[in-house]
């Protein structure tokens, strides 16, 4: 059994899901396409994880359309496997530990979603469980199911044989060489609220598997006053339901942000879901349209990353990475926004007037950073005081703006002119003392 004497995922994890264009029908070549991707372009930067989202057992799968009670690819011990239609170097028994490896090769790390529960063809077939003599059957919670998805039951946490399923599943997932599982339909489903004696057996089944896995709960709201619970199983939670590149969904995203700062910690992270950027929805409905570049002017791109990075959200990019733009890789390798991301603490939002909010956070080497976010639908004069960053009005500063580049030199107060939906994102550093 692994003892956590080390805090996983002490900074924010960072990466590439396959959701936001593939849907549930991404193939090994998209994922290894993007995996080459960011090891040559973004590894340097610290983005990492390579996920697969859901449906990967699923043959027929096409787009994030979801096709209900299909056949799905399992082994004998009522575990799914990879679709080998979809993923070949899958066959023969093999899993993902030869995709895995792949991934590993280019210095990233390899993640799966997964659904919570056991496959419902299991159920019907009734089929083993491996370290039990119990079978499927016998652990299902047939009343316990997905509202949009019809792959899974829920487990009954008090049966026999449903933690050694548990145990099994993510025993072949360290067999695999899995370094980040998300589990779906268990954070805050909308019909049974969350479900706490599952995620529990998930932490144990992580903890006795003999591999470190970074465990991301969705979907979102997960509830506020179950924060303690998620930060001693999990080392991300959603916040908010899936989130797509629409300006209502990012303008309640401040609200989220400002309920959960306090939980923010090594190992901890509330999580703003998905950065929509670059081309999405190639083979994707969901966000109400299909291929295209983000719908987010580049000033909301500005807002939505700025925000993110000072709140300290994980970062998982689900575009295809190959089919970037110079824009679009120029945020996702803006060092000083990712300095920011990884090392500030002390990140809170200073204050909200109307839809004018100012966050800031510290930096490790006496940094101060300031984010001045318009979300009006005009154009604004925002000033924000240096005593209200508790800095010294007697003291200059210099203020670099994250993302022009642009140095000016500041004292006594911040004053921007800041476009609609937009940011002006500051790190000040101090200069000489004024005469």
């Amino acid at each position: 059994m692994l003892t956590r004497n080390r805090i996983l995922a002490e900074t924010p994890p960072m990466g590439w899901n396959s959701w936001d264009c593939y849907g549930a029908s991404v193939r090994e070549q998209e994922v290894l396409a993007n995996a080459q991707y960011m090891a040559a372009n973004l590894k340097e930067y610290g983005w990492e994880y390579v996920v697969v989202d859901i449906q990967w057992y699923e043959p027929g799968a096409y787009s994030s359309r979801y096709r209900p009670f299909v056949p799905l690819e399992m082994d004998e011990y009522s575990r799914l496997i990879p679709a080998v239609n979809r993923f070949p170097s899958a066959k023969d028994g093999r899993g993902f530990r030869p995709l895995a490896d792949k991934v590993h090769s280019l210095g990233l790390k390899f993640g799966i979603h997964i659904m919570r529960g056991i496959p419902r063809q299991a159920v019907h077939q009734n089929t083993p469980i491996l370290g039990t003599d119990a079978r499927a059957r016998d652990i299902a919670h047939p009343n316990s199911i997905c509202p949009w998805n019809t792959d899974m039951y829920g487990v009954n946490p008090q049966a026999k044989g449903a933690q050694e399923y548990y145990n099994s599943l993510f025993n072949l997932y360290a067999e695999w060489g899995v370094d980040f599982v998300k589990v779906d339909d268990i954070a805050a489903s909308r019909l049974y609220g969350m479900h706490k004696e599952e995620i529990k057996m998930i932490r144990h089944a992580i903890d006795q598997c003999g591999r470190e896995m970074v465990l991301s709960l969705s979907p979102g709201p997960a509830p506020l006053d179950e924060a303690e619970f998620l930060g001693e199983h999990a080392n991300m939670w959603r916040m908010t339901d899936d989130f797509w590149d629409k300006w209502d969904m990012l303008y309640r995203m401040f609200e989220y942000c400002e309920k959960w700062y306090p939980y923010v910690k090594p190992g901890n992270w509330p999580d703003c879901d998905m950065l929509p950027i670059g081309r999405i929805g190639i083979r994707s409905v969901d966000g109400g349209a299909g291929d295209r570049f983000t719908r987010f002017t580049r000033d909301e791109q500005l807002t939505m990353l700025s925000l993110w990075a000072i709140f300290r959200s994980p970062l998982m990019v689900g575009c295809e990475l190959n089919d970037n733009d110079e824009f679009t890789r120029l945020l996702l390798t803006n060092r000083d926004l990712l300095d920011m991301h990884r090392y500030s603490y002390a990140n809170r939002q200073l204050s909200r007037k109307g839809d004018l909010v100012v966050w800031t956070a510290k930096g490790p080497t006496g940094e101060t950073y300031v984010a001045q976010f318009n979300l009006t639908e005009e154009e604004q004069s925002m000033t924000t005081r240096l005593r209200e960053l508790s800095l010294d009005e007697e003291v200059a500063y210099e203020a670099l703006d994250i993302w022009t580049k642009e140095t000016h030199e500041i004292t006594t107060a911040i004053a921007s002119v800041v476009p609609k939906h937009g940011v002006k994102l500051y790190r000040l550093r101090q200069m000489d003392r004024v005469s």
